[in-house]
């Protein structure tokens, strides 16, 4: 009983069957557990459904062909009944195996007829999992589990947010060609008036050749902009797991989304990430590897028992042929191993570490993104309005610089530089109107969102 005693104690030292916990041994991993054990919020921007975010009709039916047919989701959640059927196989290794193995042969001795013996067994096997090795198995099983729903996630999320993103940004190309096409249209009018002003002795062959020239860098910027367009629809088609199309978006398409009142980067919300969770199902993984190497040291206990129906029973042949069973058990203690379980749990502790490592740096890197969408966000709001200031300003200025020149004494020079700059004024509130949708897309994302 002491020995027993003694034995208990020791093993429970060695933590083979506890199970793993958040750790808290860091100032982070003690954040992130606490944040764990909160309750969630159903308001927090991630924890919106995706439909309750992204409510355009059309983006909401190009979504779900997207979750529906995009090869990635499909391989992740190919990967998840992966690890169910692996969890069945170690919750069924506590199972005795059953084996059935009839055989028979014939013999004949100098010319003697021949002689018949069979046996038809039937042999169980039952390891006893006293030192925790099925346990430690089927532990690690479980949490390979919800690593792979968690990996799920995040690409579902992923998708989510890239046919979004991709979506606006279609828009945002149809919306900025239409504006060079209509600039285009008037600088081919500039262009005409200057001929005529020249014809007329009012201006001069300098002042005709640049506007042609001005006239001709928006044609080119045209054609780049129908690449950029062209590539936005084959990254759609590419989510859509289809042939490369042209997909249907409205130039007007704009994203509405809750007001959000996120102060800091509370780290409730990146507990709700899916790449968070995987990191920590890593480490879980990890350490029931180790138990798993600890374990190793301990004997492995087994009972057998065969049975079944055989003319052949001691030394010699006896028919007809009778029943018999026999019963057994066997100790299997490491001894000459020891060497390759001891490298073996170095190496899992050092693997664990490497896991410890690598889910607080994805906290760090979580933290980081959701700053950086909160920063862009905020400030690309702030500056829409500077450049819708700007925009405002500068059609007066091309408007004043044209009646100047054409009724005073205003130069051309004066009204192409107004022109350019009213251009570029325009491109770059266009650019930060997706800048805004994106960012509110990849902050979305960040935050764990894509329920």
């Amino acid at each position: 009983m002491a020995v027993a005693a003694s034995m208990t104690l020791s093993l429970g030292s060695c933590h083979i069957y506890k199970k793993y916990e958040t750790p808290d041994s860091t100032a982070l991993t003690a954040e992130y557990k606490q944040a764990r054990q909160a309750e969630p919020d159903s308001a927090a921007f991630g924890n919106l459904l995706w439909e309750d975010v992204f409510t355009d009709p059309v983006l909401v039916d190009l979504i779900n062909r997207a979750l529906a047919e995009n090869t990635s989701l499909r391989n992740a959640q190919l990967n998840v009944e992966i690890a169910d059927a692996q969890l069945r196989g170690a919750r069924l290794a506590y199972l005795p195996s059953l084996a059935l193995t009839p055989n028979g042969a014939g013999a004949s001795y100098a010319g003697s007829d021949l002689s018949w013996t069979y046996t038809i067994p039937a042999s169980a096997s039952w390891e006893i999992d006293v030192f925790a090795k099925l346990l430690n198995s089927k532990r690690g099983a479980q949490v390979a589990v919800y690593k792979s729903e968690a990996y799920a996630q995040a690409v579902r999320s992923r998708i989510i947010a890239g046919v979004a993103n991709c979506y606006y940004a279609i828009a945002s190309v149809e919306r900025q060609l239409h504006l060079y096409r209509t600039t285009a249209q008037l600088w081919k009018e500039s262009v005409q008036m200057m001929k005529d002003m020249k014809e007329a002795g009012r201006t001069t062959e300098a002042a005709v050749v640049q506007m042609t020239a001005n006239y001709n860098n928006v044609l080119a910027g045209i054609t780049d902009l129908e690449v950029s367009l062209d590539q936005l629809n084959n990254t759609m088609s590419l989510l859509m797991n289809t042939m490369p199309q042209t997909w249907a978006v409205s130039p007007d398409a704009s994203l509405q989304v809750p007001e959000m009142l996120i102060q800091g980067v509370p780290m409730q919300y990146l507990a709700m990430r899916p790449d968070v969770a995987a990191a920590e199902q890593d480490l879980a993984v990890a350490y029931y590897a180790t138990n798993s190497a600890r374990a190793a040291f301990y004997p492995g206990i087994t009972i057998s028992a065969q049975g079944g129906f055989t003319n052949l029973l001691g030394s010699f042949v006896k028919n007809p042929g009778d029943w018999f069973y026999n019963l057994a058990g066997s100790l299997v203690a490491p001894i000459f191993s020891r060497g390759q379980n001891i490298a073996r749990l170095k190496a899992s502790k050092v693997q664990q570490q490497q896991a410890m490592n690598n889910f607080e740096y994805t906290l760090l890197t979580a933290a980081a993104e959701v700053s950086d969408g909160l920063t862009t966000y905020r400030k690309a709001t702030e500056k829409s309005t500077y450049l819708a200031e700007q925009v405002a300003n500068l059609e007066k200025s091309v408007e004043y610089t044209v009646d100047l020149f054409q009724y005073s004494n205003g130069t051309y020079l004066e009204v192409i530089t107004a022109q350019q700059s009213l251009l570029g004024a325009q491109m770059a509130q266009l650019s930060n109107e997706l800048t805004t949708a994106q960012s509110i897309i990849n902050l979305y994302q960040s935050l764990g969102g894509g329920r």
